[in-house]
């Protein structure tokens, strides 16, 4: 089926486009033209189309946390939840929980993959081979340092589902980050308190990304750089950051763009109201709390850009880059690209002038 989808301005995660139109054949980006030059009625006419974002971080939509719901009922109102907040795709996490739990949320994210249009990239295990010291709102009876069977036992279980595991660098040797990364999966620092050579030794021997900036790792400390001070001198780690306000200020988050460009990248880190299994979560305001302490996000991806826009000062191209662009290069799957170019898959959405959603992913 063909499209042509008009807008006053594109962002094709490149450049800005006045007046153009997107060509859009079967699902793929045949061109993008100039709208004076189009031989046919437009489907959609837009004030603003932009990549659709991608979510590597989310726990739960609808009242259903995936690690108490670990079923395809519950991954379907994820995938509504971040489709309605902007997300083509999204990367269902499970915290550091047992392993009978997260072999469930394996085996609920493969089914789930087998529907059409499942829009989900693979499963997140956060966890459980993480720095008790910097556990956060993890808990610390299900953390503990593997042996190089355990991971493996893990990774081929989870094989072909698992897509990005967060771990700290000081729990886990090399070798068992290499053991990871040759399943496909990336590997991402988090829950550490890693000093910077530690931290700084894991990402020159590829440990590509970093979870939550600033939130559960070593600080920046004028004589203790910590994991922090590691990620904003290292010239290609990527980190992400959850952009809500109460997980970061957000001066703090303009201070870290600065330092790291196009190496930042957002995630919602959202959570969903549950008062049973190992983390519940009741929603105070804008923001989720487990006994009066602050737990996870209420955000979406869409929210999280405007955020970073509006509160942030990051240029809007900048902005959006950072919820799609960026996520798409951490993650490498083959049709995931955070861009709009001829060639690739349509994923977009519409926005007004106010940068809200009038026109989701299909």
């Amino acid at each position: 089926m063909k499209q042509i989808i008009a807008a006053n301005k594109i962002f094709t995660g490149t450049e800005w486009l006045l007046n153009h139109a997107l060509i859009v054949n079967d699902g793929i980006i045949e061109s993008i033209q100039p709208i004076v030059a189009l031989k046919a009625p437009v489907t959609h006419d837009l004030p603003i189309l932009i990549p659709a974002l991608i979510d590597l971080q989310i726990y739960g939509a609808g009242g259903q946390l995936l690690s108490v719901y670990p079923t395809v009922e519950a991954l379907q109102l994820l995938k509504d939840y971040c489709v309605k907040g902007g997300a083509a795709w999204f990367q269902p996490t499970v915290a550091t929980n047992s392993n009978e739990v997260i072999h469930a949320c394996i085996d609920a994210v493969k089914a789930f993959k087998q529907l059409p249009n499942n829009r989900c990239i693979g499963l997140h295990v956060e966890g459980p081979w993480i720095n008790p010291i910097k556990r956060g709102a993890h808990l610390a009876e299900f953390i503990y340092q593997p042996t190089a069977q355990q991971v493996k036992d893990l990774l081929e279980y989870g094989k072909g589902i698992i897509t990005m595991i967060t771990l700290a660098p000081e729990v886990c040797d090399s070798e068992m980050v290499d053991l990871i990364q040759s399943y496909g999966v990336v590997v991402s620092a988090g829950h550490s308190n890693a000093d910077y050579a530690t931290a700084t030794h894991a990402f020159n021997e590829g440990i590509s990304t970093a979870t939550h900036l600033y939130n559960a790792m070593s600080a920046l400390n004028h004589r203790e750089p910590g994991m922090v001070g590691a990620i904003f001198n290292h010239p290609t780690v990527y980190c992400s950051i959850v952009p809500d306000g109460y997980h970061v200020n957000f001066e703090a988050i303009q201070i870290a763009k600065k330092q790291m460009g196009n190496r930042l990248f957002a995630i919602t880190d959202a959570v969903t109201d549950t008062a049973t299994g190992a983390y519940p979560h009741q929603l105070n305001g804008d923001k989720y709390e487990s006994n009066g302490i602050l737990s996870g996000s209420a955000l979406t991806m869409l929210t999280g850009m405007q955020k970073l826009h509006q509160s942030c000062k990051i240029e809007l191209g900048e902005a959006i880059r950072m919820c799609s662009l960026y996520p798409a290069q951490v993650i490498q799957q083959q049709g995931i690209t955070g861009m709009l170019k001829p060639g690739q898959k349509a994923d977009w959405i519409g926005l007004n002038e106010q940068l809200s959603l009038i026109q989701s992913v299909e």
